[in-house]
C-alpha cells in the first residue's frame, strides 16, 4: 500500500528570462485579518475573496525570487523568518530544496523593510544569515527606518515589528550595505522606485535578450481586490495616497507595455501580466512553463 504524503513539495519555480534564470521561492502563506484593507468595507472585500473561491479571512502568499546571472546568485527579498508564525518562514528549506546555498548568495537585493521581506535577513540571535552577501537597498529606505521622529509617530506595535526590528536586520549589514537611488543593482538587473507602501518601495526589472520580467514588490497585497479596486490600501502603506497613485501608474505600463510581472504578494509562484478589463484591470497568472 502507498503512503499518502504529509507535507507538500517545496515551493520552488523556475523561470528563465533571457539568459537569466528566476526562481521563485516560496516562504508560505501568512493568514490575517481583512481589517487591514481600507477604503473597502469588510463585507465588500469578504464577498470578493469569496466569489473567488479563496479562503477567508485573507491568506497571503510571501514570495522571493532569486537571480542566476553571469555565474552569480541574487535573492531580492528575504522572507519572514522566524517571528510571524508557523505557516511562513519557510525560505531555508525551499533554497537548500533548490540546490541554493546561503553563502553561495552573493547580493540580497529589498524591495523594501518590511517584517516578511526583511526578518530572514538575520538568524534569531541576530547575526547575518547570508555570510557573503552584499545587501542592496533604496536610500530612501534605509533613513526611514533609522528616522526616530518617523518611528515616534508609530504607534508601539509598529515601533518594535517595524523601526526596531529593521534596525536589528540592517545592522549586521552596515559595512556591506550598497544604497541605491536606481540603476543596475546586479547584472541585467535594473532598479525601479516605486514609493508610497514605504519611502524606498523599489521594484526590479530583468532584462536579457529580447525578455524582461518586472518584480514589483507589494504593489498589490490582496491581488482579487486590489486589481479591480486600486484604490484599496493597506494599513501597512506609510503613504496610502502615493502607494495607490504608484499602483496605478504600474498597472497602466505593464498592461500597456504587456510586461510580466513576478509579485511578493501574487499567488505563488507570483508571475502574471495585467490585462485591461472594460475600464479597470484584471490578473492573468501566467501558464505553468514546463522547460526553462
Amino acid at each position: 500500500m502507498t503512503a499518502a504524503p504529509e507535507q507538500q513539495i517545496p515551493g520552488v519555480y523556475h523561470r528563465r528570462i533571457g539568459d537569466i534564470v528566476v526562481s521563485a521561492v516560496s516562504d508560505g502563506v501568512l493568514q490575517g485579518s481583512l481589517g487591514v484593507l481600507q477604503n473597502i468595507a469588510q463585507e465588500e472585500a469578504s464577498r470578493i475573496l469569496t466569489e473567488a473561491f479563496r479562503p477567508l479571512p485573507r491568506f497571503t502568499s510571501i514570495n522571493t525570487f532569486v537571480i542566476r546571472a553571469g555565474g552569480r546568485a541574487a535573492l531580492v527579498d528575504t522572507g519572514s523568518g522566524t517571528a510571524l508564525g508557523p505557516t511562513v518562514g519557510k525560505l531555508p528549506a525551499h533554497l537548500a530544496a533548490a540546490g541554493i546555498d546561503r553563502a553561495d548568495i552573493d547580493t540580497v537585493i529589498l524591495t523594501h523593510v518590511h517584517p516578511d521581506h526583511s526578518n530572514g535577513l538575520v538568524d534569531d540571535k541576530g547575526r547575518l544569515w547570508f555570510p557573503n552577501a552584499e545587501l542592496v537597498l533604496h536610500e530612501a529606505e534605509m533613513a526611514h527606518w533609522h528616522d526616530d521622529a518617523a518611528m515616534s509617530r508609530s504607534d508601539e506595535a509598529g515601533r518594535e515589528r517595524n523601526f526596531m526590528a529593521a534596525r536589528r536586520q540592517l545592522a549586521p549589514y552596515r559595512g556591506r550595505a550598497r544604497l541605491i537611488q536606481g540603476g543596475e543593482v546586479f547584472p541585467g538587473v535594473t532598479a525601479m522606485p516605486l514609493p508610497g507602501h514605504t519611502p524606498g518601495h523599489t521594484g526590479y526589472m530583468i532584462s536579457s535578450g529580447a525578455e524582461t520580467l518586472l518584480i514589483w514588490g507589494d504593489i498589490v497585497h490582496v491581488p482579487e481586490i486590489q486589481v479591480p479596486h486600486p484604490e484599496v490600501t493597506v494599513a501597512f502603506d506609510v503613504d496610502p495616497a502615493q502607494a495607490e497613485a504608484t499602483r496605478r501608474r504600474m498597472f497602466d505600463m505593464v498592461a500597456s507595455d504587456r510586461l510580466l510581472i513576478a509579485g511578493m504578494h501574487v499567488h505563488f509562484p507570483g508571475l502574471a501580466r495585467v490585462a485591461r478589463q472594460g475600464t479597470g484591470y484584471a490578473l492573468v497568472p501566467e501558464p505553468w512553463v514546463q522547460t526553462f
